[in-house]
């Protein structure tokens, strides 16, 4: 019976292996094919660990980012930053978690194909809360929601910059961060402020109704005070 750690320890094999094949074949079956070669792990192991092959590697290392970023940030000292700071330093964090930027090119290549469009949206809302936890964020209503819709949003364009970017260090991809975050704060200024305004809390009312329902996902079952149905 294979236990959990082995089970641990096969998932990574085969990811490990593919990494080496996905900048030349893409997150392909014949990437999946020829990482089960190269690990070793049974076949049979492999495609119950990944059932769809190469998508659910693509998930998988793109988890492993979450996880690895989420390490480094339990480990840093962002006390002296500023709120919009700490989240600019962990997105930054969570690109540079990427071993080859052809790999997250291949993946974005992935999953812009409708057919995939789901889980990629999927991944980048799982990125967006993972850096909102380790942010020691505790919100538990809409804000939730609207965080994480949010800061998907800007990781999902900063990534696609990040790309395109071979400026030394990826400065102008930092810059251009830097400049989406300040937006989003300022945007956010602006709705507070406009709170005490009666004219401006007619107008916003409605919108944020609307937004609230393109922007949340399916209700989370385990947020407090909300029982299952």
């Amino acid at each position: 019976m294979q236990t959990e750690n082995g089970t641990d320890t096969a998932r990574d094999a085969v990811l490990d292996a593919a990494l080496m094949h996905v900048p030349f074949d893409g997150w392909s079956e014949t990437a999946f094919r020829a990482a089960v070669a190269d690990s070793g792990v049974a076949e049979g192991l492999a495609r119950a660990l990944f059932p769809r092959g190469a998508v659910d590697m693509a998930l998988e290392y793109h988890r492993r980012g979450d996880r690895l970023m989420a390490d480094r940030l339990a480990g840093a000292d962002l006390s002296q930053m500023r709120y919009s700071e700490r989240v600019a330093h962990a997105i930054r964090t969570r690109l540079e978690m990427a071993e080859d930027k052809e790999l997250v090119r291949r993946g974005t290549t992935l999953f812009a194909l409708p057919v995939h469009a789901a889980d990629g949206a999927k991944a980048i809302w799982g990125t967006a809360d993972a850096i909102w936890r380790a942010l020691g964020d505790t919100s538990v209503d809409i804000n939730w929601y609207t965080k994480r819709a949010t800061l998907s949003a800007v990781y999902g364009s900063t990534v696609l910059y990040w790309l395109g970017d071979d400026s030394p260090g990826h400065e102008r991809t930092w810059e251009f961060l830097s400049r989406r975050i300040a937006d989003v704060m300022s945007f956010e200024k602006w709705k507070a402020s406009a709170r005490e305004n009666p004219l401006a809390k007619a107008v916003l009312k409605p919108l944020s109704r609307v937004m609230d329902r393109v922007t949340a996902p399916a209700p989370r079952d385990d947020l407090p005070g909300r029982t299952r149905t």
